[in-house]
């Protein structure tokens, strides 16, 4: 696979921090709330957007497996994670912090460009290793992002309140029976993909519009951006290069879980955050770090893991 890595991904990356930008100038200038955007993202924009992605996508075993693999993979780092950050951070930090190091930007930020870097049934492949991230997001991650001010019951009822839970199982109900969607319905649901970037990436720009110094965290950030690009680029590598050694994986399924590895801190640390109260601002200006990095870091980590995997 040969990707001119730099000038592919250039053009929407920056349109992605513009999206940031545009949320900063909403919380300034216009007095916006972010908090009502981030309940409308995982109530409503969220369960929509994976029940189509899960219908389009036709879920087979094989894509199943991939969704599954990325689901444990993120719930495992994350728990981990918890542990070990429970020592150094205060609860509300240690939870944010165990929530972001299971997941990363795979949709707002990562399923654009997956859409500029593969083909249709590359984004479909890549779409299913992101919905178990989403999945991690909201069940294991949202518990323990939750658990960092709420008792283990008052966790479990909060998860058993988000829709993308049962949106995800009446796409796979749907499906497993053979129920087509009418097309009406999918041309509907066709504008959340798009707006779940905006709205998502401009969260951030609206909590970090109300942001100030003091709440600048060093050690804190320094922990997020060695989690996302230090750790799970390292075990995209390893993971592909182990698929590679015992399944003989194809460049294309390759490609989405580099990517999956190399994308920035999810914005729905963000969202998640401001959901339950613990401390969205520490998270955002670690995404926010995150993010303005990965205009150089994605494309020199790809083309380095390409390179190590055989792919370029």
């Amino acid at each position: 696979m040969n990707l001119d890595l730099g000038g592919t991904l250039i053009a929407p990356l920056w349109m992605l921090l513009a999206y940031v930008g545009l949320g900063v100038v909403c919380a300034r200038w216009l007095a916006l709330e972010a908090r009502p955007i981030a309940t409308l993202l995982i109530y409503l924009i969220a369960p929509l957007t994976a029940f189509r992605g899960l219908t389009l996508g036709g879920p087979t075993l094989g894509y199943l497996m991939l969704t599954l693999g990325t689901f444990v993979a993120a719930s495992l780092v994350a728990m981990l994670a918890n542990r070990l950050a429970q020592r150094w951070f205060a609860p509300q930090e240690a939870a944010v912090l165990a929530f972001s190091a299971g997941t990363g930007n795979t949709g707002y930020f990562g399923l654009p460009v997956a859409m500029v870097l593969l083909p249709a049934e590359g984004v479909t492949i890549y779409l299913f290793c992101m919905l178990g991230v989403t999945l991690y997001e909201f069940t294991v991650g949202f518990y323990l992002s939750a658990r960092g001010r709420f008792s283990v019951r008052q966790s479990l009822v909060k998860i058993a309140r988000l829709p993308l839970i049962y949106a995800f199982v009446a796409a796979l109900l749907a499906s497993g029976v053979g129920l087509s969607v009418p097309a009406g319905v999918m041309d509907g649901l066709a504008v959340f993909p798009a707006t779940y970037t905006l709205l998502g990436m401009m969260v951030i720009g609206m909590t970090l519009g109300r942001v100030t110094i003091r709440e600048v965290d060093g050690r804190f950030i320094a922990a997020c951006v060695a989690l996302r690009y230090g750790l799970w680029p390292l075990l995209a590598g390893l993971a592909v290069l182990g698929l590679q050694a015992t399944l003989g994986i194809d460049e294309q399924l390759a490609l989405a879980l580099l990517l999956v590895g190399v994308v920035p801190m999810a914005a729905n640390v963000v969202v998640v955050a401001m959901e339950l109260n613990i401390r969205p601002e520490k998270g955002a200006i670690a995404v926010l770090i995150t993010t303005l990095m990965a205009p150089l870091l994605i494309p020199l980590y790809l083309w380095l893991l390409m390179r190590i995997a055989g792919l370029a």
